[in-house]
């Protein structure tokens, strides 16, 4: 008698045990949760090549630094020499125009040397 009592509760558990790994791997299969899946996954790799993108960008600003100081263009100008000009891209009515340094001051907005943000949340 206990031994059925043992074996039927046995293939009872294992029943509703088997059910429910089913049923769970049946709404993981569904449309919907196939696409947030692939959402999850495309998200999770944009991150990853965007944090990939900014250490390049950051080991280029490093070796740009080191290569300038070893190539001595970041040292003191010599008073005796002209001082070295400067290509500023001035924005004027949707239309660029290159201007010098001095030019700036006449022009309306000008860009030089800016940096740019990876805020994707910017565009949006």
């Amino acid at each position: 008698m206990f031994r059925r009592t043992f074996w039927f509760t046995a293939g009872a558990a294992a029943g509703v045990w088997a059910t429910t790994k089913v049923n769970r791997k049946i709404k993981q299969l569904t449309p919907e949760s196939l696409a947030a899946q692939a959402a999850n996954k495309a998200l999770e790799a944009g991150h990853k090549l965007k944090d990939f993108a900014l250490d390049v960008r950051d080991g280029m600003a490093q070796r740009e630094a080191e290569l300038g100081e070893a190539l001595g263009l970041e040292a003191p100008v010599d008073p005796e020499l002209p001082g070295q000009r400067t290509v500023v891209v001035a924005i004027e009515n949707g239309k660029t125009s290159k201007s010098s340094k001095t030019d700036k001051h006449k022009q309306g907005k000008y860009l030089s040397k800016s940096k740019y943000s990876y805020n994707r949340n910017e565009d949006h």
